[in-house]
């Protein structure tokens, strides 16, 4: 428990404008669960999984949606753009909110890069000939303009990036569902040929399964991002409310919902569905015309809007820690509401990951994929704790706080934990991805180890 003389977080960020509007994070929670690793990574899941992945998919977003309903929670209790940081520090003690803090703003900064360079393949088939980090470097200077603006100017991108994407999706879903049903033109239906066929629901048993699992449960990321902003919105509550009691619906139908329509139109063997991507794997099965340039486009804008949130979300996560005393008081200045600093230092480190990218492929920047690669599981875990922790204190401090309840509280809350659990222990028996295990564990081992004693120093003065 946090001792009784270091200052609680601030409730609300009272120096941040409350520029976004109501539909502004109505999409920003909608666009974030469209994420760019939905339409990249979720290929080789489909590959390694076959028909399972809708399982997969189904286990890692139930998890998903406990972590969400957890988080809105505590947000709606307490909106702070530091969200699950400033929680963690209420309810274990400032070293936690640091450690949470510090490791999703290398995480999301880390991200900003790796969308950037995606972003630049992209362009670079359309325009050949051109350099990559060129391109990287204008998209880098778009939105950090966007953000050093005004907290509106964020809110209107993400809002008509997310209205493209889920538009995109909506018409795949509905042409996916014709084309099983057997009732779109020039189509035949497949019935359960695909999911039966070709070794079956599990072709490659439950390693393949496990290899699916881990590859959906990094492939929600994003979805944080609504409880950041919802702290400059009109109204912190009921944006945080409204975001997830829909999370459900978002998660079922967009990401469970697509990936059955995939595996029952397309063979999940199909070379097709890796190479030119399961999206458009199935749109060319169905004879949709442009079907590659289509999604190209698609996944694009899904690139662009996670590099804008990702900007967004690392400048107010570093902010959040400034504020609370948990980082250097230059990142911390506002001007026009805007934390212009911290937007520029996210922006500058993200084009440094595209530096040594290039600079430095196999060694310093593996190195930093691998230090990322676990993060989130890290933070879930610490928002699961601060849960259990925060909420018999609002129950009997501030009941009228709890606008969001956690379903079954706290069976659900342990549920999810032991979910997190087992998956460590999977990434542990997986090669690939047991030395992203090893590497963030020593990077969020470091930073505790900093956070604790920044806090044994804040302590003695």
């Amino acid at each position: 428990m946090p001792s009784s003389t270091v200052k609680a977080p601030p409730e609300q960020d009272v120096s941040l404008s409350h520029g976004l509007k109501q539909r502004h994070l109505s999409m920003i929670a909608l666009g974030g669960v469209i994420g760019a690793g939905l339409f990249v990574g979720s290929g080789a899941g489909i590959a390694a999984a076959g028909p399972s992945i809708v399982l997969a998919y189904a286990l890692s977003g139930l998890l998903v949606m406990l972590v969400m309903r957890m988080l809105g929670e505590m947000s709606a209790a307490y909106p702070s753009s530091g969200s699950f940081s400033a929680h963690a520090e209420r309810a274990v003690g400032p070293w936690a909110g640091f450690t949470a803090g510090w490791s999703f703003w290398v995480l999301l900064c880390t991200a900003v890069g790796l969308e950037g360079i995606g972003a630049a393949k992209i362009v670079t088939g359309w325009v050949p000939g051109t350099p990559e980090w060129a391109w990287v470097a204008l998209f880098m200077l778009v939105f950090l303009g966007t953000n050093l603006a005004a907290v509106k100017n964020f809110g209107e991108f993400e809002f008509w990036f997310a209205a493209l994407k889920v538009g995109a999706i909506t018409l795949f879903l509905v042409l996916g569902v014709l084309a099983v049903a057997g009732v779109l033109p020039g189509s035949d239906t497949p019935g359960l040929a695909n999911l039966t066929g070709e070794g079956g629901l599990l072709p490659n048993g439950t390693d393949g399964l496990v290899v699916g699992l881990l590859a959906s449960i990094f492939a929600y990321g994003g979805l944080e991002t609504v409880t950041i902003a919802a702290a400059e919105s009109e109204n912190p509550v009921k944006g945080v409310a409204t975001a997830v009691r829909t999370a459900m619906w978002r998660i079922a139908v967009f990401y469970i919902g697509s990936m059955a329509v995939i595996v029952t139109l397309v063979p999940w063997d199909s070379k097709a569905v890796v190479e030119k991507g399961p999206y458009v794997a199935a749109l060319d099965h169905i004879g949709i015309p442009g079907a590659g340039q289509l999604m190209n486009v698609v996944v694009f804008v899904a690139l662009l809007s996670a590099m804008n949130a990702n900007i967004y979300g690392s400048s107010r996560i570093a902010y959040s820690l400034v504020e609370r005393g948990q980082g250097p008081k230059f990142l911390g200045r506002v001007s026009g509401g805007v934390p212009r600093t911290a937007v520029l230092a996210s922006s500058v480190f993200g084009f440094l990951c595209v530096v040594l990218s290039y600079w430095r492929p196999d060694d310093v920047f593996a190195w930093l994929l691998n230090m990322i690669g676990a993060v989130i599981l890290v933070v879930w875990i610490l928002i699961a704790v601060s849960q259990l922790l925060l909420r018999r204190r609002i129950e009997r401090e501030a009941p009228e706080r709890l606008v969001v309840r956690m379903w079954a509280f706290p069976w659900l809350t342990w549920v999810a934990l032991a979910g997190m659990a087992a998956v460590f222990v999977l990434m542990a028996r997986e090669p690939a991805t047991r030395t992203q295990l090893y590497w963030s564990g020593g990077m969020t081992a470091v930073l505790a180890a900093v956070g604790y004693g920044w806090q044994r120093a804040r302590e003695r003065r």
